[in-house]
């Protein structure tokens, strides 16, 4: 009687761990390649339009400003770059790739993206007055869920930075000399679309400030 030769699982055992190897190495370089070209090239910036920025940074401010409840504000008109601007210095190219041209005195900015930010001041507030407004204005922020990421108030200074709820939007209160009290609201860097209009020196076209809407006319 012959004996049938048994099935030759061993050789086929091993081609399996073979490809099973090869898959996974193909995959891996695949993985790998993908993620040194999103190293190189950077997380693309978002995508937002500068005026619905400016005019979310203007209801930020006004916020900020109710908080405060300040008994007689007076808007400051001589407050050095007040307004709502958008500029791209601070926006650089992002990636591996310009890691060298960041490296700069004068790194480049990434074109057509822009940053935007809106700034006013208040004056005839004294230091004592400023302190008691910012602590009303933390308390009730907080509590509508604001984060606050800086708070100091000594007998010379007052700085209180939050972020804004659900957003990565910065505000602040600080005080400087003569009485004057800065609100701010800025955004992070994004890139504007097409169709965004221009001014004359071809920057993103902004709404007026509104807020503090009490102090405007």
């Amino acid at each position: 009687m012959t004996q049938q030769p048994r099935p030759a699982r061993r050789k086929t055992t091993t081609y399996l761990v073979v490809g099973l190897v090869t898959a996974g190495l193909v995959t891996a370089t695949a993985y790998a390649a993908q993620w040194f070209e999103g190293v190189w090239n950077g997380r693309p910036y978002p995508v937002a339009a500068p005026a619905s920025t400016a005019q979310r940074l203007d209801a930020r401010t006004q916020a900020v400003y109710d908080a405060l409840a300040l008994p007689h504000p007076v808007l400051d008109e001589n407050w050095p770059g007040g307004g709502v601007e958008a500029e791209g210095s601070s926006c650089h190219p992002v990636g591996l790739r310009h890691f060298f041209d960041n490296l700069s005195d004068t790194p480049p900015s990434e074109p057509h993206v822009v940053d935007v930010h809106d700034d006013w001041a208040l004056k005839g507030v004294p230091l004592a007055e400023a302190v008691t407004a910012a602590e009303r204005a933390r308390v009730a922020l907080a509590h509508q869920g604001w984060k606050v990421t800086e708070y100091e108030h000594t007998s010379s200074d007052l700085v209180l930075r939050l972020t804004a709820p659900d957003s990565s939007d910065a505000v602040g209160i600080v005080a400087y000399p003569q009485d004057r009290l800065q609100v701010f609201a800025m955004a992070a860097c994004s890139r504007y679309p097409a169709d965004t209009p221009l001014d004359a020196a071809g920057d993103p076209r902004l709404p007026a400030p509104q807020a503090p809407s009490a102090l405007r006319y």
